[in-house]
């Protein structure tokens, strides 16, 4: 299964970075590097979508339209993609 969901992503004042996703509650990222940052996003959501979908068998949330979103100064919005497959063969 494909899914694509916007992360916020943003750079601190000691030049790390930091990434939340509004749609999913407390799933966040950090990173030395926007790229870095980017990839631990990916891993993030992943996990939590991966988990919603098999421990909790919950409806994901709807996605937010990038109109929607309040970025401050600096933000910046990237959608991250994510596959996750659950058996073998599913996508065959």
């Amino acid at each position: 299964m494909h899914f694509i969901y916007p992360a916020v992503f943003h750079k601190r004042e000691d030049g790390k970075y930091e990434a939340h996703f509004p749609d999913l509650e407390q799933c966040h990222a950090s990173g030395d590097t926007l790229d870095e940052c980017m990839d631990n996003a990916i891993a993030a959501a992943y996990d939590w979508i991966y988990v919603e979908l098999t421990e909790f068998e919950g409806d994901l949330p709807h996605v937010s339209d990038e109109e929607d979103l309040q970025l401050a100064e600096g933000d910046i919005l990237r959608d991250i993609s994510v596959n996750i497959r659950f058996y073998e063969g599913w996508d065959e």
